[in-house]
Formats: structure tokens, sequence, C-alpha cells
């Protein structure tokens, strides 16, 4: 029997504390041979840990015994997807072999040159599993630097005793019947408003030297959407967690979020949980399709593993049918593989329709060019001076083009 080690580290401090014995480089094993190989592991901590099913564990000793070749000692280190990149662009050899990130933070990576590029057979098995729209979310440059493992946006939830199939295609038509809380300060949420008009960030978000255009009349016509917007009683800016508290006591009808809450949302509304895509809203008279910002949740290799061929082979299998079906199974993580979509027990899932039908028709890929940093304050600014009134149907024009000159500006 092979030895096997998994020695779980509780930080990122305790990670590169760990990795700091260092090892050498990777050998070419004869026919035959079992090479002893130690790899390194990043994943949430719900992904590894018992109440959750520990599937980070579970699949990669899966892996292990689908492959004899390797006697492999895991490493499991505690890194989310938002903050995993940043921690290894920072120090690569102090670092996992495999890990998780959110695929805005795809440059992040590769600046450092941190980021193996996924080639070959794997590239190709990865593309005839995944959507051109999921894998372009970790693409650059023509390269693939990730294995999708899930589509990351937003959707909206309501309570069916409140809204029916028909109300909930129109934001203005749920107003009328419920009360509805929104995002309204979340830079990551608004820009769904100014996008359904028409403004674009980076012509199609790769495009840096085109900057941002949430200007002009389109723009201000939105702003002003959305002071009337702010003003009906029956609209609740969301914040600090307050739309989840209302929705518990009954004083909120409907809440945007995404399928991290769905969880907590169903042993609220039990059987009154209704999940979809984005509504339209009416503008002027004409109905405006809100538009989230989408990407996704990836396997990354350190680009300098020792194990290199190995630590592809296991990001892969991370990102898996699979693997992807136990995520699903465990932790309700929306899988993005396109064979496994086609599973009935999986395809009827509301919440894996509402994922799916906002990712592929009511949003955008979230540009990851680096301007983008410049974006999230001005909108974040906007959204609150329309709640605090400092914006005013009076001052509107001057107050959008002020927001659009910060997101093509350094200053902010």
């Amino acid at each position: 029997m092979r030895k096997k080690l998994a020695i779980l580290l509780t930080g990122i401090m305790g990670l590169t504390m760990a990795s700091g014995c260092g090892e050498t480089a990777q050998s070419v094993p004869q026919e035959g041979e079992v090479e002893s190989i130690r790899l390194m592991v990043w994943a949430p901590s719900g992904d590894q840990s018992k109440d959750s099913g520990e599937w980070l564990q579970t699949c990669c000793e899966a892996f292990d015994e689908q492959h004899p070749e390797y006697d492999i000692q895991f490493v499991y280190g505690v890194a989310d997807e938002a903050t995993a990149a940043a921690t290894v662009a920072q120090d690569p050899e102090a670092s996992a072999d495999v890990f998780m990130f959110a695929n805005d933070n795809l440059t992040v990576l590769t600046d450092a040159k941190a980021v193996a590029k996924i080639g070959g057979i794997y590239e190709e098995q990865i593309m005839e599993t995944n959507s051109v729209t999921v894998t372009d979310s970790v693409r650059q440059d023509g390269y693939l630097y990730g294995i999708p493992f899930t589509t990351n946006t937003w959707f909206m939830y309501y309570d069916k005793s409140v809204f029916s199939e028909e109300d909930v295609k129109n934001l203005d038509t749920m107003l009328e019947k419920g009360v509805v809380s929104f995002p309204f300060t979340n830079s990551w949420y608004l820009p769904s408003f100014y996008i359904g008009n028409g403004c674009t960030l980076f012509e199609d978000g790769t495009v840096e030297e085109a900057g941002v255009d949430f200007a002009g009349e389109k723009a201000e016509e939105v702003t002003d959407y959305l002071i009337d917007l702010i003003d009906n009683p029956n609209f609740v800016v969301d914040a600090d967690g307050s739309g989840m508290a209302g929705l518990r006591d009954g004083s909120i009808n409907a809440i945007f979020t995404g399928s991290w809450d769905a969880m907590s949302i169903k042993e609220i509304l039990g059987d009154n949980m209704g999940v979809t895509s984005l509504p339209t809203y009416t503008l002027n008279g004409e109905e405006k399709q809100m538009m989230a910002y989408a990407g996704s949740k990836a396997i990354g290799v350190n680009a300098t593993s020792d194990h290199m061929v190995a630590s592809i082979q296991l990001a892969v299998y991370l990102a898996s049918a699979e693997a992807q079906k136990l995520h699903y199974e465990l932790r309700n993580v929306v899988p993005c593989n396109t064979e496994l979509l086609q599973d009935e027990s999986i395809a009827s899932d509301m919440l894996v329709t509402a994922q799916n039908d906002t990712f592929d028709n009511t949003s955008i890929l979230q540009p990851f060019v680096s301007a983008m940093g410049n974006c999230w304050t001005p909108v974040e600014n906007m959204g609150k001076g329309i709640r605090n009134k400092s914006v005013t149907h009076e001052n509107s024009k001057e107050q959008t083009q002020a927001m659009n000159d910060a997101m093509n500006s350094n200053g902010i």
C-alpha cells in the first residue's frame, strides 16, 4: 500500500513556512517506476471541512487512486478563490502547486508569471467539455490559464407566494406587488442598469485603451431612473445582510445574490423559493435588460511547480465532471461542465438554470484588464450619492459625467 499523507494547514502563513523545506527538480520516472511526489493544494475552508463532506480531500484521494504511477503526499492549505491569486503572485515558489482562483484575478497571476499555460491534450479536453464563453473567461492572449469549475455571477431569488413567473420578468412590475431589495451601493451590482442601456467597459471588455463609456444621454437616463427607483417605497437598499434579514422576517420579498446564498434562502422560503435570471426594467417606456457581471472560478497550476505534469493532471481532475458533480452535491457549487449539465437531476434544478441562464443571456464577462480596478469606487460613490440624495435630477448630468471621468482615471 502506497504511503499517503494529508496535512491540513489553517492559513497561508503556515503554508509558506511548510513549503520552505524545498524540493528537487522533477525527474522523468522510468516505465513502471512509482514516482514519489509532494503536491500542495489550496482551496476554501468549506471545500475541506468535515461538515461539508471534505470535497477536496475526497477528490485528491480519488485522483491518487487513478494514478498508480505516483506516490503522492498531499499538503492541503486554506485559501479562497478571491485571495489565492494575490498570494501566489507574491511568492510563487512558496505557494501551492494547484489552487483555485476567480477569473477576474487572472492578470494578477499572468503579470507575475505565476500561473501555467494549459495546452495540448489537456486544453482539448477542457474545450470539449466547456462553452467557449466559459473558457474565454480564463484565456489571455490566446492562452488558457485555468480550468473553470463553475460560473460566477448573481441573479434573483423571490418569494413565489408574492410574485408570479410573469411578474418577475420586469422589476417595475415587481415593485407594484411586493418589496424588492437590491445591493444598490455595491459596484458589482449597480452597473447592471447602465450596461442594460448600452454603456460599455473597454469595448467587449478586453480593449483597455478603449476605456469606459458610462457617459452621455444613455447613462444620464439611467441615473435619473435610479434616482426615482430609490424613492420607491417598495425598493430597499440591501447592505450588510439586510436583504437576507428582511427575507427572513417577511418584510422583503425578493433579493439579488448568487448561489452561495441558496441554502440559506431555501431554509427561509422553503417551497416558495423562486430563482430566475435578471429581470428587465422600464426606462422611458422601453424595457431594458439588466446585465450582471459574470466570470468563472477556476483551478490554476503554479508555473513554478516541481511536478508540472501531475499538477496539471490534478487540476484537470478537480474541474472534471466527476469532481464538479460531487462539488454540486456537497456544496451547491453550480457546475459548468457541458456534459454534466445534460444530467437531468442537475438540469432540472432551478438554481442551476438561473445561474446558467444569467451567464448565457443576462450578463457580460467582467473585464479583467488592469484599468477595471479604476471602475469600482466611482460606481460605488454614485450609488451612495443617489441613496444619500446628494445626486439629484438637477445635477444628474454632471454627476454621471463625473462618474465616467473617474472610471477612466487612475485618480480614484
